[in-house]
């Protein structure tokens, strides 16, 4: 049987290797050009996860932003329907005598962008942060029924 090399992250693995620690990733390099034309200073911090569901009262947005103060965060509602939720969270301070031996939460500026429906009340939005969770309501407009009436019919 011959075995096929194939690189990951610049190095060559083995795909037949079942004990491989490398994870084949279809996507490697296509985010990073996907994100080349986001200013650095909000990529950094752009993958804010936001949860997004319809109820039958209203548009319900969540967001994990653990360790932001609400007077970091920032929810508007522009013109056309766009709700955005946008904030930054501060770089760990750092002090002379520190040693750091891992880095893995982000630090920066997030903004997340939504086009809402018709249907939403953008003018009676509700935004509260507890526990880390943004949690922006929106209500709905109440869906009108079409009026249905039976017509006689004569003969």
């Amino acid at each position: 049987m011959s075995l096929i090399p194939s690189h990951f992250g610049g190095r060559r693995t083995n795909v037949f290797d079942p004990v491989s620690l490398d994870i084949w990733d279809p996507f490697d390099g296509f985010f990073k050009s996907a994100l080349a034309s986001v200013p650095a200073e909000t990529s950094a911090f752009a993958n804010a996860r936001i949860d997004w569901k319809e109820t039958p009262q209203a548009h319900v947005f969540k967001a994990d932003l653990p360790g932001l103060k609400k007077d970091e965060v920032k929810v508007e509602v522009e013109e056309g329907r766009i709700l955005q939720i946008s904030g930054e969270r501060s770089k760990e301070q750092e002090e002379k005598n520190d040693k750091w031996h891992l880095v893995e939460r982000s630090s920066g500026k997030f903004l997340r962008r939504f086009r809402l429906p018709e249907n939403a009340k953008t003018d009676q939005v509700k935004a509260c942060l507890e526990n880390g969770v943004l949690t922006v309501t929106i209500p709905k407009e109440v869906e009108k029924k079409p009026e249905v009436k039976p017509v006689e019919i004569s003969g």
